[in-house]
């Protein structure tokens, strides 16, 4: 299971780092009174009644029943969209649009904890509609999530911010995250692609299935070998390991990549992350290597 731990934003009056949206018939009420008693104005450590995120009590909902969002032209949302913010001492720059985004990496999810809470654009956010929180889209945006271990799809309607964790591109519901089956291990390699509402039909199809895609951590990249051959040689002293300097052309520039990988999964890149950061060479990104 994920667990996140999420962190408040000011967006305008107020928002929240918490996810979700829409609803469905029949669903589970949120627990605790948590949509009448939601105070945004207080910090995580307190604004939640559940200490731990986790999948729903009983009777479970059936997943497989409930509708996925049909992409819509919407205004944006009058919270959560101001052209930068900042969380954790960084600073995130919300998209002016999201047609033609594409990214891969890794995916998490969330669930009962927030459960009928305020998101960052104040809609509550349900845990069994397909909803999902991104740093930088703007809100709303609606996006084909496909997990690159088997090929599953779910259309997301993202309307939240995070999640602020190192690694992850997007918080998936926990509906969402069970759709495509990254429920209940807790990360997953997915694709992102934003959906364009005027055309949802153009969306370019959802990928193929990438059973032997693995996560890749990137320490930097360099126009000049010598720079990459030096920051390999001060990873190499911090007892880094494995790594190798891979050499490709990007519009036209030849760019010398310092990697270390293929990591087992999501939870070795984030002890191998730590070791890096602790070792003063900077946050590595996250890439899916194929």
């Amino acid at each position: 299971m994920n667990r996140v731990m999420r962190w408040s934003v000011a967006f305008a009056a107020c928002a929240a780092l918490v996810l979700g949206s829409g609803c469905a018939a029949r669903k589970p009420r949120p627990a605790d009174g948590a949509r009448s008693s939601d105070d945004t104005s207080r910090p995580q450590s307190s604004r939640y009644h559940r200490a731990r995120d986790g999948g729903p009590g009983t009777p479970p909902v059936d997943i497989a029943s409930l509708p996925e969002p049909v992409p819509r032209v919407e205004p944006r949302s009058r919270y959560g969209n101001k052209s930068s913010y900042q969380v954790l001492g960084r600073t995130y720059h919300v998209l002016a649009s999201a047609k033609g985004y594409s990214e891969r990496g890794l995916a998490s999810w969330y669930g009962n904890k927030f459960h009928g809470y305020m998101t960052s654009s104040f809609e509550p956010y349900d845990m069994y509609a397909f909803s999902a929180a991104h740093k930088t889209l703007p809100l709303p945006t609606y996006a084909r999530v496909t997990n690159l271990a088997n090929g599953k799809s779910v259309v997301v309607r993202v309307n939240d911010r995070g999640p602020f964790v190192e690694g992850r591109i997007i918080d998936l519901s926990y509906a969402a995250a069970v759709r495509i089956g990254i429920w209940p291990k807790g990360t997953g390699m997915v694709q992102v692609d934003a959906i364009d509402p005027e055309h949802p039909r153009a969306a370019p199809p959802a990928p193929r299935a990438m059973p032997d895609a693995h996560v890749v951590l990137q320490l930097g990249a360099f126009g000049e070998r010598a720079n990459a051959e030096a920051l390999l040689r001060r990873a190499t002293r911090a007892g880094i390991e494995p790594l190798h300097i891979e050499t490709t052309r990007v519009d036209g520039r030849t760019l010398h990549r310092v990697r270390s990988g293929p990591l087992a999964d999501a939870q070795a890149a984030d002890e191998l992350a730590r070791r890096i950061e602790r070792a003063g060479l900077g946050t590595p990104g996250v890439v899916i290597a194929p």
